[in-house]
Formats: C-alpha cells, sequence, structure tokens
C-alpha cells in the first residue's frame, strides 16, 4: 500500500550515533624508494602496491556498503531497549467503519484470537458482545436481528444491549431464564466515524488513549474511506504501510502518482520515540523542501500527514490514516482514510466505488509476497534483524517498528521484533478448512451473498476482502448486475427483431441497436468483474 501523502529534539537515522572509523591509508606517494634497488626488489615492490591497492578498495567499498545498511546491532540515540510495561488488552482498537456497520445484521469481527459481534440495537446504538453463545458455543455472528435483540440461530436464543439474556424459547412458562445465561460485552466507542472496541477485562475504558486526529476534526477536510480484509499479519501490514520506497516500483503507474522512475534514496528524520510509538519526518532526496509527517502510535495506527502552502498562499493538508486491527495469524483487517482539505473537479467526478476498486488493486499487488514474508517469518523462528537488510535511504521506519516491538512485544499474543521473537503459543485455526469453509459460507454477511465463488469466504477474493464491508461497492455491484441483465435481455430482443423485420431501414436500426445494447451490457459485465475480481500482474497471466 502507498504512502502516497504527505516534539522536543530531532535525531537522523541518515547518520548513525557513532559513526564508523574509516580505515587509514598511508599514502602511496610519501613512500620513497632506496636510490639503488635491484631488478628483483623493484617487481617485489610493484606486487606490494597492487596488492595494497586492492586491499584498500575492497575495504573502502565494505566500508560504503555498511554506511548504507542499518547496523543489526546499532546503539539508540534516544531511549534503551529495555521492556516497556505494555498489554495489548489495555488498548482501543479499529473495529470497524460506523457507516458500514448494517441496521440489520450482526458482523463477527476479531481482535487477535478474541472472537466478537457487533451489531445496532432497535435505538440504533452500537452493541458488541463475545461471538459465542452461552448454550453450546454457536456464533451470535451467525444470528438475526429481532426488535433490535440479537437472536441465536441454533436455538433461538435472544440477548439485549446489556448481553443479558432476555428469551429461550424452550424455557417452561414461569421458569426463570438462569443467570448464567448471558454473554460478556464490549465496550465501543464511534469517533470520527470509526469504531473503536475496549479489550480489557479487569479496567474500565481509557478515553485518554483513544485515538484522536486532528486533520478529520478540521471544518471543510473531505476524506474517501475503505475496509479491507488482508491475508497476512498486522505487524506486516504496518511494515508494508510504513514503507514509501516500495511504491514506484509495486505500484508502479496505479495511478500516477506512482512511476517506476520516480525510485529514489529517501531521507528519514526521527523526531520522537517512546513507549507508545515513534514519529518522523521522511521525503525524497529528488525535492527535500517537502517533507511528509508520519506518526506510529500504538497498537496500531499509523498515519502520514503532508502541508504546505499553495500557489496562492493558501494552506493545504492532506493526510493518510491506516487504522490496522490484528484480525488472528495471518490475518488483519485495515481501515485506510485518504483526505484533505481541498478536493480536484475530476476527484470530485470519479465515482466511489472506481476509486475503492484502485486501493483494492494496490492491496492485491502487494499481497503475494506479504503472505509469504509472513510465512517465512512464521518458519524461520528468528528476529527480524537475522533476515532483514535494512537501508537507511529507505528502511528506516521498519526498523523503528521492529524495535520498538523488541520493547513491547512482550505484552503482545505474539510478535517479531528486531532483535527478539515471541511465537504464538497456540496454532492458528485455519477457518478456510472444509468445515469452517460451509459454516462461512452459511453465515449471514452484511451483503448477505449466496452461495459462489464471488460471495465465498475467500481472503485472495476482492469480493470477500472489500465488497462485503462496503455499502457503496455492493449497490455499485447489484445495480451493474441489474443492468447487465437488462441490457442484455434488449440485445437479444432487438437481435430477434431484426431477424423478424421485413425492411432493409427497420434490420439496420434494430441490429445497431442490438449491437448498442450488447455494448451497455458488456460494460456492466466489465465493472461489476473489476469490483469483485483481483488484479493479476500482465508477466503473472497466461
Amino acid at each position: 500500500m502507498a504512502l502516497l501523502l504527505p516534539s522536543y529534539y530531532s535525531l537522523s537515522l541518515l547518520s548513525p550515533s557513532k559513526t564508523l572509523e574509516q580505515p587509514h591509508f598511508t599514502s602511496l606517494a610519501t613512500i620513497s624508494p632506496p636510490k639503488s634497488t635491484s631488478l628483483a626488489q623493484k617487481a617485489l615492490r610493484r606486487s606490494e602496491k597492487k596488492r595494497f591497492c586492492a586491499h584498500g578498495s575492497a575495504a573502502a567499498a565494505a566500508a560504503a556498503a555498511e554506511e548504507v545498511v542499518i547496523p543489526k546491532e546499532v546503539e539508540e540515540v534516544v531511549g534503551d531497549r529495555d521492556r516497556v510495561e505494555y498489554d495489548w488488552r489495555e488498548e482501543w482498537y479499529p473495529l470497524y467503519l460506523s457507516a458500514e456497520v448494517p441496521a440489520d445484521a450482526a458482523l463477527g469481527l476479531t481482535v487477535y484470537d478474541k472472537q466478537v459481534v457487533l451489531y445496532r440495537d432497535a435505538d440504533g446504538a452500537l452493541r458488541c458482545h463475545t461471538d459465542r453463545c452461552p448454550h453450546r458455543l454457536a456464533k451470535l455472528s451467525e444470528g438475526q436481528l429481532v426488535d433490535g435483540k440479537l437472536e441465536c440461530l441454533y436455538h433461538g436464543w435472544q440477548f439485549d444491549g446489556n448481553g443479558k439474556c432476555v428469551k429461550i424459547p424452550q424455557l417452561p412458562e414461569g421458569a426463570k431464564i438462569p443467570r448464567s445465561a448471558c454473554v460478556k460485552t464490549y465496550e465501543v466507542r464511534d469517533s470520527q466515524g470509526v469504531v473503536w472496541i475496549w479489550m480489557s477485562e479487569k479496567n474500565p475504558p481509557n478515553v485518554e488513549k483513544l485515538p484522536w486526529f486532528e486533520h478529520y476534526a478540521r471544518p471543510g477536510f473531505v476524506d474517501n474511506s475503505t475496509i479491507h480484509e488482508l491475508p497476512y499479519d498486522h505487524s506486516i501490514l504496518l511494515e508494508n504501510l510504513m514503507d514509501p520506497a516500495h511504491v514506484p516500483i509495486s505500484h508502479d503507474r496505479t495511478d500516477w502518482t506512482a512511476k517506476r522512475e520516480d525510485a529514489q534514496p529517501l531521507l528519514f528524520t526521527v523526531v520522537e520515540r517512546n513507549h507508545r510509538g515513534f514519529a518522523g519526518r521522511w521525503g525524497r532526496s529528488r525535492n527535500p523542501a517537502l517533507m511528509n509527517f508520519l506518526r506510529f502510535q500504538a497498537p496500531c495506527v499509523l498515519s502520514n500527514d503532508l502541508e504546505f502552502v499553495d500557489k496562492n498562499g493558501v494552506q493545504q493538508y492532506f493526510s493518510g490514516l491506516f487504522l490496522c486491527r490484528p484480525a488472528g495469524q495471518g490475518k488483519s483487517m485495515l481501515i485506510v482514510r485518504f483526505g484533505g482539505s481541498t478536493r480536484s473537479a475530476l476527484m470530485k467526478m470519479i465515482p466511489k466505488w472506481f476509486v475503492h476498486q484502485n486501493a483494492c488493486k494496490v492491496f492485491e499487488q502487494d499481497m503475494g509476497f506479504l503472505s509469504s514474508q509472513n510465512e517465512v517469518l512464521m518458519k524461520e523462528k528468528v528476529p527480524a534483524k537475522e533476515l532483514y537488510i535494512n537501508l537507511r535511504s529507505s528502511d528506516t521506519w521498519v526498523a523503528e517498528y521492529r524495535k520498538w516491538m523488541d520493547k513491547a512485544g512482550h505484552g503482545m499474543p505474539y510478535y517479531f521484533g528486531h532483535s527478539s521473537v515471541s511465537l504464538p503459543k497456540e496454532p492458528a485455526v485455519v477457518e478456510q478448512a472444509p468445515a469452517g469453509l460451509v459454516a462461512g459460507i452459511a453465515a449471514s454477511f452484511p451483503a448477505k451473498g449466496g452461495i459462489g465463488t464471488q460471495h465465498a469466504p475467500n481472503p485472495a477474493n476482492r469480493y470477500y476482502r472489500h465488497v462485503v464491508h462496503c455499502k457503496g461497492c455492493r449497490s455499485a455491484v447489484k445495480a451493474f448486475q441489474a443492468w447487465n441483465n437488462v441490457l442484455r435481455f434488449l440485445a437479444a430482443a432487438a437481435a430477434a427483431a431484426a431477424i423478424l423485420a421485413s425492411s432493409r431501414q427497420w434490420k439496420s436500426l434494430l441490429l445497431v441497436s442490438a449491437a448498442v445494447l450488447g455494448t451497455g451490457s458488456y460494460a456492466c459485465s466489465s465493472v461489476v468483474s473489476i469490483l469483485t475480481t483481483n488484479f493479476v500482474r500482465k508477466h503473472r497471466r497466461l
């Protein structure tokens, strides 16, 4: 994914805290040979001189190579490597875009290995419980909403917004519902259009930790937000999002901002490190005056802001906001929000579904190697420093993130740090196995899709990864499918009428109409394909 946008002291990782000592070479010009020298001595001296120069060139090349690579062991300029107090449960996590939460269906979501169900009650208020019926452990997210109450589809038990069971159809008349027939409730908040969940089981919600984004509160700020389900770990996702160096290569010509020939050394300056993350500025070496400000905020928030004064002297600001929720081993869900203080006339004309499918294409371009990267980390079972070659001119944020994981990772279910690693204690539950696949298809997605390849719960399927989470794209798919059917029927009718028509003029008119209607049908079918089919690079196509 592309970072296409834009404290109290400044520290540059481009200059290490300890400069490497350069090897000292005596100048050959200062070595004076004796006045009388035999031919053998002269030949020996020439040989030694060649070896000396070769050694010097190799050493200089090695030193130059070391200067561009971030050392595996480097002294910290700010702070230290001591572990910080951290508990992943004492955090707010981004669950969903509030505008996309369906009014008539429950959503099954996960935070690490915790399964929760999100829905709106009869008053439209957001409610969230453990996604497990206390009766026989069925998923409540597969149930339905009845008068604002969540009903388990296994035996019809119903639960109110506080998690209390209010109806058991099989209970004898006059019998009381057991007090233990309740589900755990989680605190959720709708903040700036995002639903956040507080995961702690022992402490009340800490509102000071609830993320707040200044740009999104400014008057006139306009953003375009999307949700994506992705088949790799959230730490791999965050690493990818804070890597602007890959954009010109991996996303070449995806839009007008990414071009292969723009690949270049990048400039990085870290301005803040603390137990909650880090922040700094970065820019391109060919345009050092235009610097972005990036901030990583625990547990899974990444922002990239760009502010500048335009030619009319007006302050403009653009923001890329990435809210990355860990959704289990090898799975993550991302809320992307791109916004700014102004929007071009061209962008106003482009339909949102087209912008959304382009965002899907960006993730699909990275999906293959990010999934394989995730697999390698799990198999090798060693810290990132043993596997990565991080360059100062491209990978500074990646190194910073993995070093932060060294400090806070002990408070997570599992992590891969720069110098340390902690693997999952329990193997992942593979819900894409046959039994889980059938259960997933039977579940009620927000889109209420039917059984078939388009609606199958496959993380490599664009419909499953994005469209089921987006009301606008679902509506576009349904509308274009309907128009496709209508136009195809009319094209067939026009062609049949042309065959029966006796007048040459009518035949021509009907044939032209059939061709136009057929073209329209094909166009509608193509749009549906764009919205539901994965992008495949040209060199990977048959």
